[in-house]
């Protein structure tokens, strides 16, 4: 198995179907008007800005306040592929969901019930077992990094000399060649390393929606942001749902199930600050508050 980067899936002209979230706001209050709004949100690349070590990807103070000032207005989750407890320590806002490990470790905020889901918890013994081996092979190939996320592992590349790229999926493939219980799968210069369950961000998101009661509400507007290929499976869980809104980070022309583009972090913040002021603003708000 080779290792190559992602290929833009769908052209430049199709994009128009898939319009900026900034010039489409007034569209997609339109959609919230007497909804009940709820905010997902990816980290990497979405919060943050991807950088070549995962543990630099550091959010702004400006992007947190706009975050924590969107969560005093309505239910607000962060959904990554790390672990629970890294992204809590990197966001630092207690008010809010975390699903961590691509959904498979959530909690709810302090101040409210203590939702747990851990639908792959068995096997931990296994993913450490994994890591460990696979933390030694990666040590031999400068660059490499072996991120440990509790209920997944991300294999990072980004910092690997491309000609060794297929070095890194042939030292990953052999392990995963004795682990029929785990998965592969891709993502921006990482491989990601699952349990072989069906369970993704799109799961998470249909778990926390019936956690916060709205399993059959048409009351209820989900927002979802992210930038990943992982976040398709939250994106098309609200497609198939027929309500909610997603929107990709990118600024490349990529196939997607989301609705919406926005360019980059920036973006998104500027994004979550009209969100907040539009609702703050609003002569009757409480059908958009929680």
């Amino acid at each position: 198995m080779g290792i190559s980067e992602p290929k833009p899936r769908q052209t430049t002209a199709k994009m128009a179907a898939h319009p900026s979230a900034i010039g489409s706001f007034e569209k997609i209050m339109a959609a919230a008007e007497g909804k009940q709004v709820v905010v997902f949100l990816d980290y990497d690349g979405t919060l943050s800005p991807i950088v070549a070590h995962p543990d630099r990807a550091l959010i702004s103070p400006e992007m947190r306040s706009a975050v924590k000032d969107v969560a005093k207005l309505f239910p607000t989750a962060i959904v990554s592929g790390r672990s629970r407890s890294k992204v809590y320590d990197l966001v630092g806002l207690p008010e809010l969901y975390y699903a961590g490990s691509h959904g498979m470790d959530i909690k709810a905020p302090r101040h409210g019930n203590d939702v747990v889901c851990q639908p792959a918890r068995e096997f931990l013994p296994l993913i450490d077992r994994v890591c460990k081996i696979l933390t030694a092979k990666m040590d031999t190939i400068p660059g490499a990094l072996v991120e440990n996320n509790k209920f997944c592992l991300s294999v990072h590349f980004r910092c690997v000399d491309e000609q060794r790229w297929g070095e890194v999926a042939g030292e990953v493939t052999s392990v995963m060649k004795e682990c029929d219980q785990l998965r592969l799968t891709h993502g921006r210069k990482v491989l990601e390393i699952r349990p072989a369950i069906q369970w993704d961000k799109g799961n998470a998101v249909q778990f926390l929606l019936d956690s916060l009661g709205y399993t059959k509400s048409h009351n209820v507007l989900p927002i979802y942001i992210g930038d990943d290929r992982t976040d398709e499976d939250a994106f098309k869980v609200l497609r198939n749902r027929g309500q909610g809104i997603g929107i990709l980070v990118s600024k490349t022309p990529t196939e997607t199930f989301a609705s919406y583009t926005l360019q980059d972090p920036s973006e998104v913040q500027q994004f979550l600050r009209r969100l907040v002021n539009y609702n703050r603003s609003r002569a009757t708000p409480a059908t958009l508050r929680n």
